[in-house]
């Protein structure tokens, strides 16, 4: 029977390590694997990410490209039937990260109009679009729009 007591690895899984520069009798003496000279045979050697023996490393040899704009907002995006779906009567801040709708803490957040909503609501949000407002007074509801900081 097994047990915690009489476990062991599977056979030739476990292996000696490679005991170097001991001798030229073990055959791994003097230069210890590593060969007789080159960069990688000193002591202290380690290449830079992406060092490619001193060829032009890739990177460098592709052209840059686009813009990243700093100050790019971002939202997490919510839809009115996501919202239906949860049993709340009025949505703050806070309960789109409770109910784990919203992921992102650090950004805005975004009502959009997809789905349907057949009930009142009081929403509050950073951002709502044209149709989610709509539907929203259609259904006898509330948008708010929150002026507060972003979590």
């Amino acid at each position: 029977m097994i047990s915690l007591s009489n476990l062991k690895p599977a056979k030739g899984a476990v292996r000696n390590r490679k005991r170097v520069g001991r001798g030229p009798g073990s055959g791994n003496g003097v230069t210890a694997g590593r060969g007789s000279n080159g960069q990688k045979s000193r002591s202290g050697y380690s290449h830079s990410r992406g060092f490619e023996g001193g060829q032009m490393p890739l990177v460098r040899r592709l052209p840059k490209r686009g813009f990243t704009n700093i100050f790019k907002k971002e939202f997490n995006i919510i839809n009115l039937g996501d919202l239906e779906k949860c049993k709340l009567a009025e949505f703050k801040i806070q309960d789109y990260f409770d109910q784990n709708l919203a992921r992102k803490r650090g950004a805005a957040i975004k009502v959009l109009g997809d789905g349907k909503l057949t009930r009142k609501m009081k929403i509050q949000a950073h951002q709502f679009s044209q149709a989610a407002l709509d539907k929203i007074k259609k259904a006898g509801g509330q948008a708010v729009v929150y002026q507060g900081e972003e979590n």
